[in-house]
């Protein structure tokens, strides 16, 4: 006698009925959510890590998130004795003025060449440092190259220009007076406009190249150790050890600081720029950043100073995201 497979209790059980039915499927219970754990457990267990972060967060909200309210006086014809409340609105005026006076081109023709030659001179240094100091199999020697190109970071713009300024003067400068002992005549380092912007972008190599080689230095030191090994028991040179493990390897760091320096494209700087100009290469050197200054401190047009601001500020973020953007196309993390 054969048992009828609906009248047996033990078939009842949807283990046992998905076992004698092959084709049949089990229906699996949803996996039940995580609890959530209140925000103040999680603030409490990750204290030390907040409390470390908590400086860095004031700064950027104190300084950086909460003057953007201040961006709306860009739209007003602001007036310091009305306040932002009162002060009458203009819409886009400022911006009008702005793109249709003739310093504009003047100012974004400086302004961009100087931030070529600032990305084609002064953003690979740092890569090149961190490279040459990586070969080196000397600690003390290292470490002594290392200190030297750190120090002039610690330096101020007023430090440094003040330094270049005792140098390359005409009047008793230390190079000047080596090309009159050679027989030369004395060169206008200071006041001729063809020699501002070689002279601005070595003094910005000259105290930014020693910070930016730390990144890339703490980068290296994620460098597998076994495939330089495995390149020499294939041949490979220091070279091509360089070009086809040490490059690739710090590739996504160099991406994620060249999209971080696309966003100061037009963010020279106020202060190195401003310590250099002079009457007499104003025409070459006047760049957003002290065209702010003078339009808003010393002709007192704060609202028109603020737009000229967030102008930059626009054109830095829209670079930003289409670097991003382009970056993750080909393959790479990008900033966010």
């Amino acid at each position: 006698m054969v048992a009828d497979p609906a009248g047996d209790p033990r078939m009842s059980s949807p283990v046992l009925a998905a076992t004698a039915t092959p084709g049949a499927e089990a229906s699996a219970p949803a996996p039940l959510p995580m609890p959530r754990k209140p925000l103040g457990r999680t603030l409490w267990r990750y204290r030390s890590l907040y409390l470390m972060a908590l400086p860095g967060i004031v700064y950027f909200l104190v300084f950086k998130y909460l003057p953007m309210g201040g961006l709306i006086i860009a739209f007003q014809d602001y007036k310091p004795f009305l306040g932002i409340l009162d002060s009458p609105w203009v819409g886009f005026e400022h911006f009008v003025r702005l793109f249709t006076q003739d310093t504009f081109f003047m100012l974004l023709r400086n302004t961009l060449f100087l931030s070529f030659l600032l990305m084609l001179i002064s953003f690979p240094v740092p890569i090149i440092l961190a490279l040459l100091l990586n070969e080196l199999r000397g600690i003390v020697f290292k470490r002594s190259v290392q200190t030297i190109i750190y120090i002039p970071h610690f330096m101020s713009w007023v430090i440094v220009v003040s330094l270049f300024y005792v140098m390359l003067t005409t009047d008793g400068g230390a190079i000047n007076n080596l090309i009159v002992s050679l027989g030369g005549e004395p060169v206008g380092f200071l006041t001729d406009p063809d020699w501002l912007r070689p002279m601005y972008v070595f003094q910005h190599v000259w105290r930014t190249a020693g910070w930016g080689t730390i990144v890339y230095l703490a980068a290296l030191t994620a460098v597998d150790m076994s495939l330089y090994e495995a390149a020499e028991i294939d041949g490979a040179n220091r070279w091509q050890q360089t070009w086809h493990i040490t490059l690739p390897a710090i590739r996504a760091t160099i991406i994620v600081l060249f999209i971080l320096s696309i966003g100061d494209f037009l963010e020279l700087g106020f202060e190195h720029m401003f310590l250099l100009l002079n009457s007499m290469n104003r025409e070459v050197g006047e760049i957003f950043d002290t065209f702010v200054y003078t339009a808003g401190i010393q002709n007192g047009q704060l609202s028109f100073a603020t737009a000229v601001g967030l102008f930059k500020g626009l054109v830095g973020l829209v670079l930003v995201m289409g670097a991003n953007t382009f970056a993750k196309k080909l393959g790479e993390e990008g900033v966010y």
